[in-house]
C-alpha cells in the first residue's frame, strides 16, 4: 500500500514537472515575431554570400552570416506583377488571373491577402514602395508610406508586419546610363563606376561594352546593399532586430535581356537571406551562416510568414511553409509561367526539379526578343543586342533569341546553368521530359489556370467577377478540353486544326488558329474559308487571331479593317489585343498610308491631359495600345 502511494506521488511529480515545462515553453514562445520583407526588384543571386566575387554587399552578407542563405528559389514568373500578386497572395498569378503585366483584375471577395490576415491576428501592417498586385490594393495596409521607420506608428507592443520594395536595381537604372548616375549619386565613396571581373552571359558579345553594362548593374547592387544596410541599421537602433525575422530577397532575375521577361533560371531564381534571432531560432532551422539548397517557390512566402507568425495558413494557398520544424514540407519541383508583359503576348510555363528544367512553350512562333516598345533600342542593353546582331557580331545563344522557339525544352541545370543544350529532342531524356510534363500538366489542371483562355475572353466570360470564378465554374471555363487544344499547339496536324476551329467553344477554336502559325507550309486551300469565317466570330480574340493570319499571309484587306475595327471596342483588353496584332503585320505600304489618321484619332483617346508627366492616360492599358499605335504610326511616317 506504501509502495503504492509513493508510486502515485511519484507519478504526480512527474506529471507536475511535465505540465510545469510546458508552461514554461507555452510563456517562452508565446510573443510572437515581427517580420520584415524586404523586396529587391530584378536581380538574381550576385550577391557576395552566395560566392560572386564581383559583387560588393557588406550588409546583405553581413546578415547572411548570421542568417540562413536559400539557394534554389524561384519565382512564379520572371516579371514583377505577375510574382508580387503571389507575394501578396499565396497564389499562382494563373489562378487568380493576375498573369499578365500589367493587368486591372478583380480579386475575389472570398479570398484574404497576406496584409489583411495579419491585420485580423492583430499585428500592424505596413508597405514602404510599390505593390504592382495586378489587382485593387487600395485599404490592403494600414499604413502605406515612404517610412524607413513604420513600425513607429504602431500601437505599443504590437508586432508588425512591414513590407519594403526597394527600386535601386530596376531595369530601368541598369539600362540608361543618366539614371544609373543619377542612382549612384548618394554613394560617392563606393569605387563604383569601373569594370568589374565579371563572367557575362553567352548570349551577350564578350566585349568591353557589355562587361561595362553589367558592371553598372552590380554597382546598382551595391546601392541597395547600401539602403538594406540603413533599414536593418533602423531596427538596430529601435532595439527590434532581436524581435524580428527579416526576409531579404528580389522579385525575380536580372533586368537584363535573357533574364526578366525570359521563363527560365536567369529570368527564375532569385536570392534569399532569412536572419531569425535567437529567441525565434526554434521557429525555423537557423544554423548562421548556412545555405539550404531546398526548393522554394514564391507560393510558398506567404504560407511560412504566417507559419512563422502564428497564424493559421487558409486551406486556398497553393504552396506550404518552407521553415516549418521539426519538418518542413519539402518540394519536388516549381513551377513558373509566362504571359503577356505591355503590349507583347506569350505563354509558356516551366516546371524545374533538383536537376532539370522543362519549358513547353505554347506560342512558340514568337521570339523571345520580340517586334515592340520593351524590347526596343530605348533600353541599352537592347541597343548592343540589336547592333551587334544587325553585325553579325552576336553569338549564337544570343542569335537564338531573336528565332522561333521550341515548342519543348529541356536542360540539366547541372551541366548547362546557362541552358545552351535543348536535350527535349534526345531519346536518352524521353523519360525524364515525359516525367516533368506530366507534373506540369498536373499543376495546370488542379490551379485551373486561366491563361490558356486569351485576356479578353477571360474577362468577357467572367462578365464583371473576378476571373478566379471561371475556374469553379466548368460550364464557363473547360480547361480540360482548352488545355488539350493547347497542347497541340507546335504539333498539331491539318486535321486536328481543322477539328479545333470547327469546336463550338471559342478557346479550342483560338487554339486551333495559333496552330496554324506552326504548320510547315500555309494550307491555303484547306483553311482559307474557315478563317474567313472565324474572322466573323462571336469571340473578339477568335475574329481577331483570325483576321492577322489572313492579312500576314493574303494582305486580305477586309482582315485589316476587322482589327481596325476593334479599336473602338468597349473592353480594354480587347483594343491592346487589336493593336498589337495590328503593330505585327507585314502592312503594306499602301495599307500603312491608308491607316495614319485612324491610328492618330485612336492615339489621340490615351493621351494624358496637357501639363502631365506621363504621356498616357494610365499606365496600364492606355500606354500598351498607345507603344503599338505609336510604332504604326513611326512606321506610316517613315513611307510618305
Amino acid at each position: 500500500m506504501a509502495s503504492n502511494l509513493k508510486l502515485y506521488s511519484n507519478i504526480l511529480m512527474v506529471l507536475a514537472s511535465l505540465l510545469l515545462g510546458f508552461q514554461c515553453k507555452n510563456d517562452s514562445t508565446s510573443e510572437r515575431p515581427n517580420i520584415v520583407w524586404i523586396i529587391a526588384e530584378d536581380i538574381g543571386p550576385a550577391l557576395g554570400c552566395y560566392g560572386d566575387s564581383a559583387a560588393i554587399t557588406p550588409n546583405i552578407d553581413k546578415m547572411a552570416a548570421a542568417g540562413l542563405v536559400y539557394d534554389k528559389v524561384y519565382a512564379v514568373a520572371p516579371i514583377c506583377s505577375p510574382s508580387r500578386s503571389t507575394l501578396a497572395t499565396g497564389l499562382y498569378p494563373t489562378h487568380v488571373g493576375t498573369h499578365p503585366l500589367r493587368s486591372e483584375t478583380i480579386f475575389p471577395d472570398e479570398l484574404k491577402t497576406m496584409p489583411e490576415l495579419f491585420r485580423e491576428a492583430g499585428y500592424f501592417t505596413s508597405l514602404f514602395g510599390k505593390t504592382d498586385y495586378n489587382f485593387d490594393p487600395v485599404g490592403l495596409w494600414e499604413y502605406w508610406e515612404k517610412d524607413e521607420k513604420p513600425w513607429n506608428k504602431r500601437k505599443k507592443d504590437q508586432p508588425f508586419l512591414s513590407v519594403f520594395t526597394l527600386n535601386q536595381t530596376h531595369e530601368g537604372r541598369g539600362n540608361s546610363y543618366e539614371k544609373y548616375m543619377e542612382t549612384l549619386k548618394d554613394l560617392p565613396d563606393f569605387p563604383l563606376g569601373k569594370l568589374r571581373d565579371i563572367v557575362l552571359p553567352p548570349a551577350y558579345p564578350q566585349t568591353e561594352e557589355a562587361r561595362l553594362l553589367w558592371s553598372r548593374y552590380y554597382d546598382l547592387i551595391t546601392v541597395l546593399d547600401h539602403k538594406v544596410g540603413t533599414l536593418l541599421k533602423n531596427l538596430e537602433d529601435d532595439g527590434l532586430m532581436e524581435n524580428t525575422i527579416v526576409f531579404f530577397f528580389s522579385d525575380h532575375g536580372f533586368g537584363m535581356p535573357g533574364f526578366k521577361r525570359w521563363l527560365n533560371e536567369g529570368g527564375l531564381k532569385v536570392p534569399l537571406v532569412i536572419y531569425v534571432p535567437d529567441k525565434f531560432k526554434y521557429l525555423v532551422e537557423n544554423n548562421p551562416g548556412s545555405i539550404n539548397s531546398d526548393l522554394v517557390s514564391f507560393a510558398d512566402f506567404v504560407p511560412t510568414a504566417l507559419g512563422l507568425a502564428g497564424i493559421d495558413v487558409p486551406d486556398y494557398m497553393q504552396g506550404s511553409n518552407f521553415a516549418n520544424i521539426p519538418s518542413p514540407e519539402k518540394r519536388k519541383y516549381v513551377f513558373a509561367s509566362r504571359d503577356r508583359a505591355d503590349n507583347a503576348y506569350e505563354l509558356s510555363r516551366a516546371i524545374r526539379d533538383e536537376r532539370y528544367m522543362y519549358i513547353r512553350n505554347y506560342m512558340p512562333h514568337l521570339p523571345a526578343i520580340q517586334i515592340g516598345k520593351i524590347f526596343s533600342n530605348e533600353k541599352e542593353a537592347y541597343a548592343l543586342l540589336h547592333r551587334n546582331y544587325a553585325q553579325g557580331t552576336l553569338p549564337e545563344p544570343g542569335i537564338q533569341m531573336y528565332r522561333a522557339k521550341d515548342a519543348e525544352e529541356l536542360y540539366d541545370l547541372t551541366e548547362d546553368p546557362w541552358q545552351l543544350v535543348n536535350l527535349a529532342t534526345l531519346p536518352e531524356y524521353d523519360a525524364k521530359k515525359e516525367s516533368l510534363k506530366k507534373e506540369l500538366q498536373k499543376h495546370i489542371i488542379s490551379t485551373g489556370d486561366l491563361a490558356f483562355l486569351p485576356e479578353s475572353e477571360i474577362n468577357l466570360r467572367a462578365r464583371g467577377k473576378a476571373p478566379w470564378y471561371l475556374t469553379r465554374d466548368k460550364g464557363k471555363y473547360n480547361i480540360d478540353r482548352i488545355f488539350n487544344a493547347a497542347q497541340k499547339a507546335g504539333f498539331a496536324s491539318e486535321d486536328e486544326i481543322e477539328a479545333m476551329l470547327n469546336d463550338p467553344d471559342s478557346g479550342v477554336k483560338y487554339w486551333g488558329i495559333i496552330a496554324l502559325w506552326q504548320l510547315p507550309t500555309v494550307p491555303v486551300s484547306r483553311f482559307y474559308k474557315k478563317l474567313h469565317r472565324a474572322m466573323m466570330d462571336k469571340s473578339p480574340s477568335v475574329s481577331i487571331a483570325a483576321a492577322e493570319w489572313l492579312y500576314h499571309n493574303f494582305e486580305f484587306r477586309d482582315a485589316l479593317q476587322c482589327l481596325l475595327d476593334f479599336l473602338d471596342h468597349e473592353e480594354a483588353t480587347v483594343r491592346l489585343e487589336a493593336a498589337r496584332a495590328i503593330e505585327l503585320l507585314p502592312l503594306a505600304n499602301h495599307d500603312l498610308k491608308n491607316i495614319q489618321q485612324t491610328i492618330q484619332y485612336n492615339l489621340q483617346k490615351y493621351k494624358a491631359e496637357d501639363g502631365a508627366a506621363y504621356p498616357y492616360s494610365d499606365y496600364n492599358f492606355a500606354s500598351f495600345i498607345s507603344w503599338s499605335l505609336e510604332s504604326l504610326l513611326m512606321d506610316s511616317l517613315t513611307t510618305l
